[in-house]
């Protein structure tokens, strides 16, 4: 009887949550309540609660913030060194001429740049220099604005630091070998349903009228020139673990310390020094609230962790022990990533991750990609991520177009990639 009335409590505070993301609640405070919620209706004793909810699950998390930062410094000189700029001012020399194939480009330099690039911040760099140039085209704004974000979503896929992020559920897996694999599989899956996407509408972009924005019309921020060898750069981090199988720290600091070479930061010892405290200081600027906000997410899911035992008889009536079935299940219910919903790790889902995660049924391997793309379906697409928030608030674009476009593409493109997470790991 205990035991119903404390799953039956924690289902509801689940859906009390879920309801608290849907009206923008702040998603840091609310993994701490669920933290403490969950730890109290669950009867978990005071000392685990501080031992097993808060202090392991924080140390041990460690090792994975020091990913993100070094992913986060490695992004920063991208963009700060000009390399990110570069590339995307390269696609402007197409132009108008072929408006088709410079659409293309764009999303193909925004895949390469973010592969390695991630925040807001890095959005905001490349984005007032790629929209502007989208609109220059002729390419309408309620096909662009998911172009450009639906390209960064696909990038994700190869990103050590949003990777690392989802490692908080799955931290046997690591970023090399198969899921390297899949990663670039899923990215060309991604792109290439961009690119048919761009293709069904060439002839809205073809004949677009050319739109400029308030903001572009200052003129966008001066580009550094940059050796066209540094194009790579963006790209050492996966080459280095591919081709070494280095683990991604070197790898990231390696190809930083190239980054800084090749684009002449280190001409003098103390531009260099000045070089690398700003770059240092911005990267971590960047991800300061996401390390707090992974932080009380880890602490939910020691919580929900210990409370499987509870779920248990319920998961084992209405949960698939199949992975077909799971994948099937996935690719159809995708949407409901959307808005911080229960299929989104860094949400509601992160409850749907911990507790199925939890139960040993599936092997973390297989469950990792599988909330992982269709989480990318919510980062490429969806209201509540911050980029895109930015990139609707830059162009103007209506949140009900720009929905009424993006969704059904990544609808398409999340159930194909889901099959494709059943086809590498589900066997």
């Amino acid at each position: 009887m205990t035991n119903i009335i404390i799953s039956t409590l924690l289902l509801i505070t689940f859906l009390a949550f879920i309801y608290y993301i849907m009206k923008v609640g702040n998603l840091t405070v609310g993994f701490f309540i669920m933290a403490v919620l969950w730890s109290v209706i669950g009867l978990i004793p005071f000392n685990t609660v501080m031992q097993k909810v808060i202090a392991e699950p924080a140390l041990n998390y460690g090792p994975t913030i020091i990913y993100i930062i070094f992913g986060s410094w490695f992004g920063r000189v991208l963009v700060e060194t000009g390399i990110a700029g570069s590339i995307s001012a390269q696609t402007e020399k197409v132009g108008r001429k072929a408006p088709i194939l410079a659409t293309i480009m764009i999303v193909l330099v925004t895949v390469l740049i973010f592969s390695s690039a991630y925040g807001v911040g890095s959005v905001m760099a490349i984005g007032v220099i790629l929209i502007p140039i989208l609109l220059s085209i002729g390419v309408p704004k309620r096909l662009a604005i998911p172009i450009f974000t639906m390209a960064i979503g696909g990038a994700m896929y190869l990103n050590v630091v949003l990777f690392n992020q989802i490692k908080a559920f799955f931290p046997s897996v690591s970023y090399s070998g198969k899921y390297l694999m899949f990663g670039i599989t899923a990215m060309l899956v991604q792109t290439v349903g961009i690119i048919i996407f761009i293709l069904i509408h060439r002839r809205q972009i073809k004949g677009g009228a050319i739109e400029e924005l308030a903001e572009a019309k200052a003129g966008a921020p001066a580009v550094p020139r940059v050796n066209p060898i540094t194009y790579v750069i963006p790209l050492l981090p996966v080459i280095f673990n591919l081709v070494f199988k280095w683990d991604a720290i070197p790898a990231l600091l390696l190809s930083t310390l190239i980054a800084l070479l090749l684009t002449g930061k280190m001409k003098t010892f103390h531009g260099l020094v000045d070089f690398v405290n700003q770059t240092t200081v911005r990267a971590v600027n960047d991800i300061a609230g996401l390390i707090i906000f992974l932080l009380a997410l880890i602490m939910f899911v020691g919580a929900a962790t210990i409370n499987v035992p509870h779920f248990k008889g319920l998961i084992e009536v209405i949960l698939p022990h199949n992975p077909l079935i799971l994948a099937l299940l996935f690719a159809v219910l995708a949407p409901l990533a959307l808005f911080r919903g229960p299929l989104h790790v860094w949400g509601a889902g992160a409850a749907t991750a911990s507790v199925l995660a939890a139960t040993g049924y599936f092997n973390p391997m297989f469950l990792l990609p599988l909330f992982y793309t269709v989480s990318i379906m919510a980062v490429s697409i969806d209201l509540t991520q911050s980029w895109n928030t930015w990139a609707l608030t830059y162009s103007k674009l209506s949140s009900k177009e720009y929905l009424k476009t993006g969704v059904p593409v990544m609808w398409i493109i999340t159930a194909v990639n889901v099959m494709l997470v059943y086809v590498f790991f589900g066997h």
